[in-house]
């Protein structure tokens, strides 16, 4: 009888970020999970130096247009998408993502010739879980399907996933122009128009169509996506909510993450609804938002920060999470918000967190200057980048 091969990594003299406190210790990884935790410098025969790096647990992303712009690299310029979705995935490995929920929109406007936008999202999460199941990707993969009420295809769209296809995330995106994110029509016209090339008239058009669209089927639409993530088995996320009034009819919805809410008093109100309240670490690496927003850092400094997202940077997702830890002077707890908490809010319940008997997910962090730097990512213990 042949003895279990048991495979084994030693991580030694390492600053442990865990739940509640950093340490200097050494883990020991086995079999894809963490085995063990003993603290001290010392460096066992055998084990890697960590030479005082921080060990944190791998990140949990929740929401990155990242594949998107792998999949159309500039405006009308489409890429395969195998090539795009491995080019994606390497990616997040080197900037210490460990686990995504992929963004792709589900509804799609099709009648209005300059700003079309088709469907896209059914055919790219089969080849993303095709490559999956060929053990061709280096980290591990959910959908989160952006659910545009503004569309005309949405419940279509929806109608074609099935509880088999890993979506762990639905989010309600409302982008009627002067709601919720583009408030304000001059910052919707700067975007709209720099990516489309409108005119003022044709500006004009698209807006009237966009709040005629919300009109006509937004109520039907909010019902089908609201429906979908309940069949799906999949977490229900608001988006933009600006006022309590919005808060409150996203936790009528069932709604448990708000993803980017738009003023303090909406991000107060989530906490007081018990809805997890996600920032972009754009808007705190930058100082603010792009769309004239509420700051995150203002939100930060009022404890209103449960889950931070890279949303269109992945890099920035471990720069904001250093950033929170010196503006907290806590960086267990600033870990937490793009480890532990955005595992907790989608039912992962076995990573996020350094503890014995959890997912070997893991990231070697220095800092130079101040700037945090990757030195090693591990999923399930094998080394990924």
């Amino acid at each position: 009888m042949q003895s279990e091969t048991i495979t084994e990594t030693i991580l030694a003299n390492a600053t442990l970020v865990l739940p509640d406190a950093t340490v200097t210790g050494t883990l020991c990884l086995r079999d894809g999970l963490i085995h063990d935790i003993d603290t001290g410098a010392a460096v066992p025969p055998g084990a890697q130096d960590m030479q005082g790096d921080m060990l944190m647990p791998g990140l949990v992303e929740l929401h990155t247009d990242n594949l998107e712009r792998h999949i159309a690299p500039r405006p009308g310029v489409g890429w395969p998408h195998a090539s795009a979705i491995v080019a994606h995935d390497a990616e997040l490995a080197s900037v210490g993502i460990t686990t995504v929920f992929d963004a792709m929109r589900v509804g799609s406007v099709v009648s209005n010739e300059r700003t079309n936008y088709g469907k896209y999202a059914r055919q790219l999460a089969s080849e993303l879980m095709d490559l999956r199941a060929r053990d061709a990707l280096r980290i591990s993969h959910y959908l989160h399907l952006r659910a545009e009420v503004c569309s005309e295809t949405l419940l279509d769209e929806l109608a074609e996933f099935t509880a088999g296809d890993r979506v762990g995330i639905v989010s309600l995106m409302d982008h009627t122009p002067g709601e919720r994110q583009f408030r304000d029509l001059d910052k919707l016209r700067t975007y709209v128009c720099g990516k489309h090339g409108l005119s003022e008239a044709e500006f004009a058009d698209h807006v009237a169509s966009q709040r005629a669209l919300r009109e006509r089927l937004g109520a039907a639409h909010e019902a089908g996506a609201v429906d979908a993530a309940g069949r799906l088995g999949a977490v229900l996320a608001s988006h933009d909510d600006t006022t309590a009034e919005q808060v409150a009819a996203s936790a009528r919805h069932g709604a448990t993450i708000a993803e980017f809410p738009t003023t303090r008093d909406a991000a107060a109100a989530c906490r007081a609804q018990g809805i997890a309240v996600m920032m972009g670490a754009p808007n705190l690496i930058r100082g603010g938002s792009h769309s004239g927003n509420v700051a995150a850092a203002d939100l930060a400094g009022a404890g209103l920060i449960d889950i931070m997202s890279s949303d269109y940077v992945p890099s920035a997702l471990l720069s904001s999470a250093v950033m929170l830890g010196d503006l907290w002077d806590d960086m267990a707890r600033a870990v937490a918000t793009v480890t532990d908490a955005p595992a907790r809010a989608t039912g992962l319940a076995d990573r996020g967190r350094i503890a014995p008997g959890l997912r070997a997910d893991l990231i070697r962090v220095a800092r130079i200057d101040g700037t945090p730097v990757l030195r090693g990512t591990w999923v399930r213990g094998a080394r990924a980048a």
